[in-house]
């Protein structure tokens, strides 16, 4: 951690009236030790503006932006109806699952806090524990709406284009979506050539150490 991440600390206890000891400063900053730091500053940004009580390291964390989307996108996001398709994450599908009872019986405002109140809480665990996003697919009757959520998905880069083509792969247009490899394949040969130290037909064999190796991987994959 940096002396950027310990002033804009101190800054954001200072402007929500957060007393804080030199020992719980470490023990926050500990906690705070394995996300992005560049995060981690826009999260307490986000504190100074939204919280007007004292901060609190759950406030600091819940704000951190890991990918995860806000409570009120994640609810726009879920199927309403069981012809509609949807990207969502794991902890997305969960807060469905103690929702949709609700839902079923009509209640949607009653299944929207439902939703609200799992998601936030297991978002919450899932940045405590670091656990790394997850996005999936949940497919609908609607043929053509899985279609569309499965484009949108590798365009938003929440999945690969070998995973659409998995799900899908009788779809012409998910097919086409090939050209968001393209420039991988098209180095793959290259790559390889260059791990296994292979010359090519118009380059003499040499020896080249490893970090010379990652060095040309790195400038292929640019």
């Amino acid at each position: 951690m940096s002396l950027n991440l310990l002033k804009a600390l101190t800054i954001t206890a200072e402007l929500t009236n957060t007393e804080l000891s030199k020992d719980a400063v470490l023990v926050m900053l500990d906690d705070l030790n394995g996300y992005p730091e560049e995060q981690v500053i826009t999260a307490l940004s986000r504190c100074r503006k939204e919280v007007r009580n004292r901060v609190t390291l759950a406030d600091i964390i819940a704000r951190i932006d890991d990918g995860r989307p806000g409570v009120e996108k994640a609810w726009s996001m879920i199927p309403k109806d069981e012809d509609s398709s949807c990207l969502w994450t794991d902890e997305m599908r969960e807060a469905f699952g103690a929702a949709s009872p609700l839902m079923n019986d009509g209640d949607m405002i009653g299944g929207r806090m439902a939703f609200k109140e799992t998601y936030e809480k297991l978002c919450m665990k899932a940045r405590d524990e670091k656990k790394p996003i997850n996005w999936t697919v949940s497919f609908g009757h609607d043929p053509r709406a899985r279609e569309d959520t499965v484009i949108a998905g590798v365009k938003n880069k929440l999945i690969t284009v070998d995973r659409a083509m998995y799900l899908l792969p009788s779809s012409d247009a998910v097919m086409n979506l090939k050209q968001y490899n393209a420039p991988m394949l098209e180095n793959l040969d290259r790559i390889k050539q260059i791990v296994t130290n292979k010359p090519t037909e118009t380059e003499p064999e040499e020896h080249v150490d490893e970090s010379v190796l990652i060095a040309r991987v790195k400038a292929i994959l640019k």
